[in-house]
């Protein structure tokens, strides 16, 4: 039976999810073994070497950055820098769940910013879920209490940063492909940490870090093909919220890899960030439709 194109982008979507999980659960795995730098610029130069070779068969060297878009492009480099930096550090230190369901918020950081840097406003129903949905992310880093970890604090960071790259991504032109981008990203991101790696002490690899470092980035490498081929297929309305199921599988992956179950309130908060990113989600598209319907009826 064949699927919709519906159902064929959320199971690409899932995929893409399910692929970016494992990547974080493999650089997890080797955390406290190797540098973090070590690790980031090592699976870069992997990851870099697919990438260019995805982008030359897309031909997206036969294209370039407009004019226009070349400052946002590097302001989507650093951003994405920073986030790599501060989601890696908190995946040190919190269990793999905890900082996905943080990273989870990044729906609600979006329409935030967007409506304050953007002028792209939203109505009372979503204002409520993006309240009550950072309410839920104050249940999962837990401030103030005995179950506060610190470094919840770089989650949010992530998230901050994140947010700067996906509103960076919004003002593009069309005539800047969207490959050409995700090349330029990967090759600041490996030289920036192949100059800070030279900041701390490297470690031989044993077969196993080795096997590793290989298996994460082929899996950062299918997560953005996945990615990229949602795009193509079915509504945005429709797949954008199967992006979290990558909460569903840092939760088995963390349990079953590293013996990590959160506690009931981070679940809570979890359960709460998750349907308030869904409902902005649907809502966003439902009034990014009504817009173009309007449009339509204008240009009539």
């Amino acid at each position: 039976m064949k699927l919709s194109d519906n159902l064929t982008g959320a199971v690409f979507m899932m995929v893409s999810m399910a692929a970016f999980t494992v990547n974080d659960t493999f650089v997890k795995l080797m955390t406290g073994d190797v540098p973090l730098f070590q690790i980031v610029f090592l699976r870069g130069i992997l990851t870099a070497v697919m990438v260019s070779l995805l982008a030359w068969r897309m031909g997206a060297f036969r294209g370039r950055i407009a004019v226009r878009d070349r400052g946002l492009v590097a302001l989507r480099t650093c951003a994405e820098i920073a986030a790599t930096y501060f989601f890696l550090t908190g995946l040190t230190y919190l269990p793999l769940a905890t900082i996905t369901a943080i990273l989870a918020a990044l729906p609600l950081a979006i329409a935030v910013a967007a409506a304050l840097f953007l002028g792209e406003g939203f109505g009372w129903r979503r204002l409520v879920a993006i309240v009550v949905g950072f309410s839920g992310v104050m249940l999962i880093v837990q401030p103030g209490t005995e179950g506060f970890n610190g470094y919840a604090v770089y989650g949010l960071l992530a998230v901050c940063a994140v947010t700067v790259r996906d509103l960076s991504t919004r003002r593009l032109s069309r005539d800047t492909a969207s490959m050409l981008v995700t090349w330029v990203t990967t090759i600041g991101i490996t030289t920036v940490y192949g100059l800070a790696s030279l900041t701390v002490d490297w470690v031989p690899l044993s077969g196993r870090e080795g096997a590793l470092l290989v298996a994460a980035a082929v899996s950062v490498i299918g997560g953005y093909l996945f990615s990229i081929m949602v795009m193509r297929v079915g509504e945005i309305s429709f797949t954008a919220p199967f992006r979290y199921t990558g909460l569903v599988w840092a939760l088995l992956l963390g349990w079953l890899v590293f013996g990590d179950w959160p506690d009931m309130i981070t679940l809570i908060g979890a359960g709460v960030v998750v349907a308030s990113g869904v409902f902005t989600l649907v809502r966003e598209a439902q009034e990014g439709r009504r817009k173009r319907l309007q449009y339509a009826l204008r240009t009539r």
